[in-house]
C-alpha cells in the first residue's frame, strides 16, 4: 500500500464517489454559468474536463473545494457535503484537498519554500525539519531546486505555476483539482510536469480533477475527458478517444475547426437565454 492510499482509506469513509455534483445552478449577476451540471468522480479515478472559455469549468472546481457555493443543486466532496456550509467548518476538508490555481494564488510575501510549506504547516504534526525536507524534495521534482529563497515577484510565469503545484502536491492530498497546470509552459516542461502528476498519481492514488486547454497533454494523463457546454456537462468519455468522440461539438471543438456545430449552438445561444434571463 501507497502513503497516499494508507491516508485516504484511512478516513472511516463510505466507499461513494469523491466529488458528485448534481444539478447544480450557478450565476454570477445576470450571467448563468452552469444550469443543472451533474458530476461524478470515483475515488482514485483521473477526469479532465474541457469546454470553450468561460463555460464554467473553473467554477466547476471551485464548488469542489468549497470556494464557491452553489445558487442550487447538491455538491458533495469527499463524503460531505458543501452547499451552507461556513467557511470554518469547511476547513478541515480543504486540508484534505490540494489545488493548483489558474492564477497561481501564490502568497507574495512568503519565499518559494514558505509558500510550499504552507499547507503542511497549516495541517500540523509535522516537524520543521520534516517540512523542510517534503519540500525540498517537491521543489526538485518540479525543477525548481535553488529557488527555495526567491520571492514570488523574481519567479516567471512558468516558474510560479510549477510553485503552485508542488504547493498542491506536497500534502498528498486524497484530491487533487488542477487548473490548467501546463498553461503557459512550454512543451518540453509541460510534459515533465505531466509525468509528474501521473507519477505522483501513481504513488498516492489521489482523486484528480483536471482542466486544461492542451486536450492532448491532458488526455495522456487523465483517464475520462467530460466536455463542459452552456452550463452542463454535454460529454463524458474515454480520453483515448476524445479525438474521436460521437458528439459533433466535441470533435470540433478537439480538432480546432474553425465552422461546424458549436459556432451554430454559440450564435444562437444569447436569443434562447434571453426569455430564461428575465425570470
Amino acid at each position: 500500500m501507497t502513503e497516499g492510499e494508507g491516508q485516504g482509506q484511512g478516513q472511516g469513509e463510505p466507499a461513494g464517489p469523491a466529488i458528485r455534483i448534481a444539478d447544480v445552478h450557478k450565476r454570477f449577476g445576470h450571467r448563468r454559468v452552469l444550469e443543472g451540471a451533474s458530476l461524478e468522480v470515483a475515488r482514485g479515478a483521473r477526469l479532465g474536463l474541457i469546454g470553450p472559455a468561460a463555460a464554467g469549468k473553473s467554477v466547476l472546481c471551485k464548488l469542489a473545494c468549497g470556494l464557491e457555493q452553489p445558487d442550487r443543486g447538491t455538491v458533495e466532496v469527499l463524503g460531505e457535503a458543501i452547499a451552507g456550509r461556513t467557511e470554518a467548518s469547511l476547513g478541515p476538508l480543504r486540508r484534505r484537498i490540494g489545488m493548483l490555481f489558474q492564477s497561481y494564488a501564490l502568497f507574495d510575501f512568503l519565499t518559494v519554500e514558505e509558500n510550499v510549506a504552507f499547507p503542511l504547516e497549516q495541517r500540523g504534526g509535522h516537524a520543521p525539519e520534516a517540512i523542510a525536507a517534503r519540500v525540498a524534495a517537491r521543489l526538485r521534482a518540479v525543477g525548481l531546486a535553488g529557488s527555495e529563497r526567491k520571492l514570488v515577484a523574481e519567479l516567471s510565469g512558468g516558474m510560479k505555476k510549477r510553485v503552485g503545484i508542488a504547493r498542491a502536491t506536497v500534502a498528498d492530498p486524497e484530491l487533487v483539482i488542477y487548473d490548467e497546470p501546463s498553461a503557459g509552459l512550454d512543451p518540453v516542461t509541460t510534459q515533465k510536469i505531466y509525468d509528474l502528476l501521473a507519477a505522483d498519481h501513481a504513488r498516492t492514488g489521489a482523486t484528480v480533477l483536471a482542466v486544461s486547454s492542451d486536450v492532448v497533454a491532458l488526455a495522456q494523463f487523465v483517464d475520462e475527458i467530460a466536455f463542459v457546454h452552456r452550463g452542463r456537462i454535454a460529454y463524458r468519455g474515454p480520453a483515448a478517444g476524445i479525438a474521436v468522440a460521437p458528439d459533433p461539438i466535441v470533435r470540433q471543438f478537439v480538432r480546432g475547426e474553425l465552422e461546424g456545430p458549436l459556432e451554430r449552438e454559440e450564435a444562437a445561444a444569447p436569443e434562447a437565454a434571453a426569455p430564461e434571463a428575465a425570470t
